[in-house]
């Protein structure tokens, strides 16, 4: 089969491998129909991630096909479409059970970082019964793909650990897919303002039509002057770190109004400062987490429902053929414009 391996930072390519096998009868072979690329998978190919070893298909997100079901899957069965979580939970150990899937003792998120992902024909996914989900009916395939981890992640990283509440005051650093994902998913809680912070224009008009209140260009704007313009001098209440680099950290924190949450979402490869030295007395909650997906049969149902529109986020289409100048157009999105980008391997 074909599939896009990762060959240590900065080198990929479209190979062909052996297609997977049943490692364990709870595991199940997907025939992938339609992936993406996420910004973790950039990073992987910088080096921030070494859990990822060179050999490594990538990918983590999908929707496709059951070919395959373990004889200890009892939810699914070949010919079934279903929606691949980026998280792999086995439901039973103690993480799982306390909600934390994405540290699960046998799974997390392991498909395209310890296990081979889902930019290829096939991936094995290991827990299906709790790892797969039911394509409901009337649902686009495309809309689908931002339900593996973009979405839950904006919502669950960013929204949530934010404790974005009615009337509470937000800015979101990052208009990429995950800034955008939380963004779309704030707006379930009424918050009186949204600011969005980016430097491409491009992505920053694209979140005014998404219902951003306020775009900041940090490459025309003091985005601390303007974040304190916007909110009488306090800052705001939530800041969603969406990018993963120290400067948008850093940024988090002059920003944020006493007694608020700075919630992480974006992923570090290089340590960031943590100022103590202005925070220590104003009552700040900084969050980090990986998202565990406990909300995405309540997502599914709002996409379901029509009161959510995912399928918005996608700019570009390729097939599995064509990967390498998907990759291109999504690593150059500040020249092409591109959002999230739709793999199509079947």
């Amino acid at each position: 089969m074909k599939a896009l391996v990762y060959h240590g930072p900065g080198r990929k390519s479209l190979d062909e491998r052996p297609m997977p096998q049943l490692a364990a009868p709870t595991d199940a072979i997907v025939k992938i129909t339609r992936t993406t690329i996420c910004g973790t998978d950039l990073h992987i190919l910088k080096g921030d991630v070494p859990s990822c070893e060179p050999g490594r298909i990538l990918a983590h997100e999908g929707v496709g096909v059951i070919e395959q079901a373990g004889s200890a899957v009892a939810a699914f069965k070949a010919g079934d479409q279903v929606l691949i979580s980026c998280i792999s939970s086995c439901g039973k150990c103690d993480f799982c059970r306390r909600g934390m899937y994405s540290h699960c003792a046998t799974g997390g998120w392991i498909l395209g970082n310890r296990i081979d992902g889902t930019q290829a024909e096939y991936v094995r996914i290991p827990h299906a019964d709790t790892s797969l989900y039911p394509v409901p009916p009337g649902v686009e395939e495309e809309a689908l793909v931002m339900l593996s981890d973009i979405l839950p992640t904006g919502f669950e990283c960013g929204v949530l650990n934010g404790k974005v509440q009615p009337g509470s005051t937000v800015a979101i650093v990052g208009a990429g897919p995950i800034g955008l994902a939380a963004l779309l998913t704030a707006q379930f809680y009424a918050p009186a303002l949204i600011v969005m912070i980016d430097r491409d224009a491009n992505r920053l008009e694209v979140a005014h039509t998404f219902g951003a209140d306020a775009c900041i260009d940090i490459a025309r704007t003091d985005p601390v002057a303007e974040i304190m313009k916007l909110t009488d001098g306090a800052g705001v209440d939530c800041a969603i770190e969406a990018v993963g680099v120290p400067a948008t950290f850093e940024l988090c924190q002059a920003i944020i109004a006493a007694g608020g949450t700075i919630a992480n979402v974006g992923v570090h490869g290089t340590k960031a400062d943590l100022h103590l030295d202005t925070l220590w007395d104003r009552n700040i909650t900084i969050t980090t987490r990986l998202v565990d997906t406990v909300s995405t049969p309540m997502l599914l149902k709002t996409v379901r429902a029509g009161r959510l529109a995912p399928n918005k986020l996608i700019t570009h289409r390729f097939p599995l053929e064509d990967i390498l100048n998907a990759y291109d157009t999504f690593q150059r999105a500040a020249e092409t414009g591109a959002l999230k980008v739709i793999i199509e391997a079947a």
